[in-house]
């Protein structure tokens, strides 16, 4: 059984970093070489990763991991898009459903407001976790750090220490939210769709900064903490 753990916390590694080599991988996880190593033969034997640059010494996933992924998306968007549906005609704005990848959340899925005044993510965006609602969301459940803080508008949490006092607010009222944090012009509030390992989606209401003042902000936050929480119910 710890092989098998080993190797599963190897291919996640590998997701995230790739291309990723031994060494960088055996201190990401804390874990010796030598199991490392035995873990990447394993995973490039069952067809889960491959060499990148054609060398044994940095590692990518294959085509199979993530067509696992797409299925996995593909159940999670299923069980979402009433979940959504009903956020939307609760809100009347634009819902968002994102997924954790590395270091940011990615929109996999989404549904727009009617309203002529809107904001339209492309879906596949990656978004910064301490700079956008449904990354903060997700960072709020996550015990490792952010490694960078970056900042994209004048409102950008950069401060290591401010943005742990963040995310313990995010834990008390259920959601989180952004103020302008990666474009001046979006508002949002996002909550996290929980597994039983940690965060597995986060939901959210977008909108452009005007249509959110603070009353806005706390009523939609709660609609998207109840959405967030029956879709965790949901996938069980």
């Amino acid at each position: 059984m710890r092989n098998v753990i080993n190797a599963l916390r190897v291919l996640e590694e590998v997701a995230i970093r790739q291309p990723a080599g031994v060494g960088e991988l055996a201190r990401g996880l804390g874990l010796p070489k030598s199991t490392v190593q035995r873990s990447l033969r394993t995973l490039y034997e069952a067809g889960w990763i491959r060499p990148a640059g054609g060398g044994l010494t940095r590692w990518q996933v294959t085509g199979k991991a993530r067509q696992v992924g797409r299925r996995a998306e593909f159940g999670l968007r299923d069980a979402a898009m009433p979940v959504m549906e009903d956020l939307r005609q609760r809100t009347g704005e634009t819902i968002h459903l994102m997924v954790p990848e590395g270091d940011a959340v990615v929109l996999i899925e989404r549904l727009e407001t009617d309203k002529p005044l809107r904001i339209v993510l492309p879906l596949g965006i990656r978004l910064p976790l301490h700079a956008s609602a449904n990354g903060k969301a997700v960072l709020a459940h996550l015990s490792r750090p952010v490694a960078e803080l970056p900042a994209y508008t004048e409102t950008t949490i950069t401060d290591p220490d401010a943005l742990r006092a963040e995310l313990a607010a995010v834990h008390v009222r259920g959601y989180a939210d952004n103020r302008g944090e990666w474009r001046s012009d979006i508002a949002a509030v996002a909550a996290a769709v929980l597994g039983p390992d940690g965060p597995v989606a986060s939901l959210s209401v977008s909108t452009p900064a005007s249509r959110m003042p603070d009353d806005r902000r706390v009523e939609y936050g709660k609609l998207v903490t109840l959405a967030a929480r029956a879709l965790s119910e949901s996938l069980g």
